[in-house]
């Protein structure tokens, strides 16, 4: 197929700065409504991810049945992926008993199982490749493993010394090197993609955490719903000014 009618076909934006301050503020959000349901409504780990595991499994459905780049449809997506990813940490860590380390090394198999296997299936793991069903199904498994995994991971860590704003500069600064080896180095700019957009999740989780835990526990204690409001409005407002375009500047693996 001609490069220029799959970037015409594919469903995902293109990876630019934009794309990665939204998708930071997607996670963040994605957190603080987590906790707002499972918590602040005391639903239970459980029943929010219910609740968003279906609301997530419904949007991928119409993101699949669709035929062009809908902007708010694929960051609705990507909000719901982060939110149902907050709630199934949670209970994989907490309800299920196994921890941090085990939740983390858990979600970390399902992530590289989900990319084996969509590199077995299609060839490839570029975002490049999703213009078709079976692609779009792979990427949004693969991301919803990513979102979860990287709940658990800014968990630990923060749950540790370093408290939640050192969490942030610790995953801040390996986003930074993940940045200058994609300008530097030769490394594949799949696996660093990946990379990337794993490690955006923890720091919106510890970032999140910071907003609405307790002072005693080193947070802001803002409101967990206000905060959602102010975040979601933010990324309503980059999604409307930023240029969404279809396509991706990673290269194809």
């Amino acid at each position: 197929m001609d490069d220029n009618l799959k970037s015409a076909l594919t469903k995902v934006p293109a990876v630019t700065l934009g794309f990665w301050i939204i998708k930071i503020l997607a996670t963040t959000f994605g957190e603080t409504a987590g906790d707002t349901v499972s918590m602040s409504m005391n639903l239970g780990y459980l029943v929010g991810t219910a609740i968003f595991a279906a609301i997530l499994l419904a949007l991928v459905i119409w993101q699949i049945r669709a035929t062009r780049f809908h902007p708010a449809l694929y960051w609705t997506t990507i909000i719901a992926s982060t939110t149902a990813g907050t709630t199934m940490a949670d209970f994989a860590t907490r309800s299920m008993g196994i921890g941090y380390p085990g939740g983390s090394l858990l979600l970390l198999g399902l992530v590289l199982l989900s990319l084996l296997a969509w590199r077995m299936a299609l060839g490839t793991i570029s975002v490049d490749s999703v213009h078709e069903p079976k692609a779009e199904i792979y990427y949004w498994v693969t991301i919803t493993f990513s979102q979860t995994l990287g709940t658990a991971l800014g968990d630990w860590v923060a749950d540790g010394p370093l408290g939640y704003l050192g969490a942030a500069v610790i995953f801040g600064g390996l986003l930074a090197l993940v940045a200058v080896a994609y300008w530097r180095t030769k490394v594949s700019h799949v696996v660093l993609f990946w990379l990337a957009f794993i490690l955006t999740r923890p720091l919106g989780a510890v970032v999140g955490d910071f907003l609405d835990k307790p002072v005693a526990s080193g947070g802001l204690e803002l409101s967990r719903g206000a905060a959602s409001l102010v975040l979601g409005a933010a990324i309503v407002l980059l999604v409307w000014l930023v240029p969404q375009r279809a396509g991706s500047r990673a290269a194809a693996a």
